[in-house]
């Protein structure tokens, strides 16, 4: 790292430039999130791989710059500060568009660390154009939105963030506000669910235009272009949406693979046609506690042993979607309830769950809102995307 910036007399920001930063930085938002309680600890190496520009292919459609704060030579915070050339794209109304960047992976010390991260990467995106900060967004929509400010007391599900409560008065007090707010909701998998959804699904299954199947791995490439195209349909209305391009495509296939068992992910189909999908991966969060993220020497058997059958595994749904063509109708409705009853009676059953997962969802997704509420879950955890008018 070179060409440091001095912010303050004590606090120096320096910019990553290298290899050798970005393992620094990785390093160091381990370090913060093991002081955590209820932490539970990734994979150093798929880390290192989402900040890498020849690996994580966000880079062919966005720039970063990363940053770790010193002070008296030692390592106090860190920051991302990000451009997505998609986002750019999108319409304003839409939660992104022109002049619109971005910050994530945010860790600090103390409350003077904090502002001066924020106002280093603030520069930057200034001095690419940008005129407005969300965050913090570590790096893509997709993979770590928002700032977890509820729901510290117990454990992150898979490819959930996890920060400690007092981020948020840092964040407010350097001039954020709210943008959007997300909820993630508990659901108790044993519990069947009210007669009106048992009566809803029933009445599905007697519909002969109606399939709900499960995904056939024997044509995996198939079926992960299917759910995509699915996806990038029935989301893209929503606030904050980007598209995935094909490169994110075939990157999220290969690593959700090995976490994919079909009885627990679901397409619809309507008269032949797949119009839904619903995504549920078992909760790898849970074995990599017992690992302490650490594959080697030996933590790769259990690992290996675990994805054979993640018995008694929470579930976590992260991704469902129907075609926009069906959105606010009654069917559409109908398809989520028998893929979320489909998906809870194989959790149950063959894989003896107990918990489940549904999220994020936009506070405002009024139709997801509504079905998690039908279903009896309840907010578990809440998560607050913020931003900034820059001058």
């Amino acid at each position: 790292m070179s060409d440091a910036t001095t912010t303050g007399a004590e606090i120096s920001i320096e910019p990553v430039t290298d290899k050798r930063g970005r393992a620094a930085f990785v390093d160091l938002g381990r370090a913060f999130a093991a002081r955590l309680e209820h932490w539970v600890p990734q994979i150093r190496s798929e880390q290192l791989e989402l900040i890498d520009p020849a690996r994580n292919p966000f880079f062919g459609h966005g720039r970063a710059q990363l940053f770790i704060a010193e002070r008296g030579g030692r390592p106090v915070g860190r920051i991302s500060a990000h451009i997505d050339e998609l986002a750019l794209a999108m319409p304003a109304e839409q939660g992104f568009g022109p002049g619109t960047g971005f910050f994530g992976y945010f860790d600090a010390e103390d409350e003077s660390v904090a502002r001066a991260l924020l106002s280093s990467a603030e520069a930057w995106l200034a001095g690419e154009g940008i005129n407005r900060v969300l965050g913090p967004i570590s790096l893509s929509i997709w993979e770590e939105p928002g700032l977890l400010v509820r729901g510290q007391d117990h454990p992150p599900m898979i490819m959930m963030g996890h920060h400690p409560a007092h981020y948020a008065g840092w964040i407010e007090a350097a001039g954020y506000a709210t943008a959007k707010r997300l909820f993630t909701y508990h659901l108790d998998i044993t519990r069947d669910f009210p007669p009106l959804v048992q009566r809803i699904v029933q009445s599905g299954h007697k519909n002969a235009r109606i399939n709900i199947r499960r995904v056939d791995k024997s044509r995996w490439d198939e079926e992960v272009e299917i759910v995509l195209a699915i996806l990038n349909d029935a989301w893209s209305d929503n606030w904050g949406f980007v598209p995935f391009t094909p490169a994110e495509v075939a990157y999220a296939g290969k690593k959700l693979r090995p976490i994919i068992f079909e009885e627990l992910n679901m397409i619809a189909e309507v008269e032949g046609r797949p119009v839904a999908f619903m995504l549920t991966f078992p909760d790898i969060n849970d074995a990599l506690a017992k690992i302490r993220g650490k594959l080697f020497p030996f933590g790769w058997i259990h690992m290996l042993r675990w994805l054979r059958q993640p018995k008694g595994a929470g579930m976590r749904v992260p991704l469902m979607g129907v075609l926009k063509e069906l959105h606010n109708s009654r069917l559409a409705s109908q398809l989520a309830f028998m893929m979320i009853e489909a998906i809870r009676q194989e959790a149950k059953g063959k894989f003896q769950s107990t918990r489940g997962e549904i999220g994020w969802i936009l506070e405002d997704n009024q139709g997801m809102v509504a079905i998690a509420d039908t279903i009896n879950s309840t907010i578990n955890r809440e998560y607050v995307i913020y931003e900034k008018r820059l001058a």
